[in-house]
This record gives structure tokens, C-alpha cells and sequence, in this order.
């Protein structure tokens, strides 16, 4: 496959959304946090925003059946962060702007030992993660 988002990205996931009961709160808390990770907003509407790096990849929005937006027990979303350091800015960005801590950087050996990262819960509640695969310890652990 060639060409569009589908050629270029290594990613399986297209996007993934959430639903929000306090849009301009939620946006906010969205921007400043996922910024830390080279995350901005790519595309926007009245009641929904997109963020990403190059296209829509998460999007933010009130739901469309008008009914109240609920987290979700057992889902959670991971962002990719560069390196170690983005870990700890982006836990520190979330819990400055009023997430709660549900698990500090770190390193998570039961994940793989190339794995870092870290999980807090939005202010609505939602749980969202950064993380840290170590490519290059993992090809000195696992081979290529």
C-alpha cells in the first residue's frame, strides 16, 4: 500500500476518541499535556478536536448521542514518547494540570525491560499513559 496515511504510518490504530463532559476543560488539559510529547492540535469542530503530529490520530470530543461521556474500566491510551525525558514532562505536565498520578515514570519489567513509561487518570477520569520503548536495548535483548 502506498501513499496516504495508511502508507506511511507504522501505526495499526487509525485514531481513537473519547468522549468529554467539560470540552473546554478537557481541551485544555489535552494541549498542554500532549505538547510535551511533540503532540499538537491538527483538525477541529465546534465540539471535537484532533490532535496528532501529522494527522488526527486522537481525538477529543462531546458525544454524539447527547448522552453524559463515561471512562471506560480496563481502557486506557498509550502515547509514544521519544525518550525518558519525555516520560517524566509529560507525568508532570498531567499532574500540574490537575491529573492524578496512577502509576510515576518508570521502568515496567513485567512489560519488557525496554519499556518506560508512565499512567494518570484525566480529570474526568480517563486513564492515559506515555511511553518509552528502548529500541536499541531491546535489539540487544531480543535480536533484531
Amino acid at each position: 500500500m502506498s501513499g496516504g496515511i495508511s502508507g506511511t504510518s507504522p501505526s495499526i490504530i487509525s485514531h481513537v476518541s473519547i468522549g468529554t463532559n467539560r470540552f473546554g476543560q478537557a481541551r485544555a488539559f489535552y494541549e498542554t499535556v500532549l505538547a510535551t510529547l511533540g503532540i499538537r492540535i491538527v483538525m477541529e469542530h465546534p465540539s471535537a478536536v484532533a490532535y496528532g503530529r501529522q494527522y488526527p490520530e486522537f481525538w477529543l470530543h462531546v458525544p454524539h448521542d447527547g448522552r453524559p461521556a463515561s471512562v471506560g474500566n480496563g481502557f486506557h491510551i498509550g502515547f509514544i514518547a521519544a525518550d525518558k525525558a519525555q516520560v517524566h514532562a509529560f507525568h508532570e505536565a498531567a499532574i500540574a494540570a490537575d491529573a492524578v498520578c496512577d502509576g510515576p515514570p518508570g521502568p515496567r519489567p513485567a512489560y519488557g525491560e525496554p519499556y518506560y513509561g508512565c499512567f494518570v487518570r484525566d480529570p474526568e477520569g480517563h486513564k492515559i499513559e506515555a511511553t518509552y520503548w528502548d529500541a536499541e536495548l531491546s535489539r540487544k535483548l531480543y535480536g533484531e
